[in-house]
C-alpha cells in the first residue's frame, strides 16, 4: 500500500479489516469490500471520501472502480457528511402502502429538512432506503443499528425526543 494511503487507514481499521480477510481466502480478499467501507466509514464520521475508497481498494488488492461500484451501489454507504444520526425511511412498496409517506411528512416537518437533507446543526440526515426487510411490521426506519417498526407520529416523537 503506498504511504499516503496507509495514513488514511488507521491502525484499528486495518485490524478491523484483517479480522474480515481472515473469513476469505486470500485470492479473495475483494470479498471483505463491503465490511472494509463500512468499517473506513464509521471510522470518518459516517460518509467516505474518494481518498478513502481508493485506500480501500489499495489495502484490499482491487480496482478503485470496482470499490466505487460497490460504494455507490448500496444506499448504506455515504460519499458526503452526514448527521450523528441517520434516519433511514423505507419508501418501498409494503411500507408505502402502511404509512411511509406520512412517516417522511412528519419527521420534515418536525425536522424542518427533507429527504437527503441534513438539519443545519449537522444533527440528523433523513435518508430514503429501499427494503429494509421489516415489511410485516411496516412502516420502519433504520438508525445505526436499529430498526424501529410499526411506525406512527407518536413513535417518530419520541425517538426524536432521544436522540442527543
Amino acid at each position: 500500500m503506498a504511504e499516503n494511503q496507509t495514513e488514511l487507514l488507521s491502525a484499528a481499521s486495518c485490524a478491523a479489516i484483517d479480522a474480515e480477510l481472515a473469513k476469505y481466502p486470500d485470492d479473495q480478499r475483494q470479498s471483505a469490500v463491503m465490511a472494509a467501507l463500512t468499517i473506513t466509514q464509521d471510522a470518518n464520521g459516517g460518509w467516505l471520501t474518494r481518498e478513502l475508497m481508493d485506500a480501500v481498494a489499495d489495502y484490499l488488492g482491487m480496482p478503485a472502480i470496482a470499490v466505487y461500484e460497490v460504494a455507490t451501489f448500496y444506499s448504506m454507504y455515504e460519499l458526503k457528511p452526514v448527521g450523528r444520526h441517520k434516519l433511514c425511511v423505507c419508501t418501498n412498496i409494503s411500507c408505502l402502502l402502511r404509512g411511509s409517506e406520512e412517516v417522511v411528512a412528519h419527521l420534515s416537518e418536525r425536522l424542518g429538512i427533507g429527504l437527503g437533507e441534513t438539519t443545519p446543526d449537522g444533527r440528523i440526515t433523513l435518508k430514503e432506503v429501499e427494503c429494509l426487510g421489516a415489511c410485516a411490521n411496516a412502516p420502519m426506519l433504520q438508525y445505526g443499528d436499529r430498526y424501529v417498526e410499526d411506525l406512527t407520529p407518536e413513535k417518530l416523537d419520541q425517538l426524536l425526543e432521544g436522540l442527543e
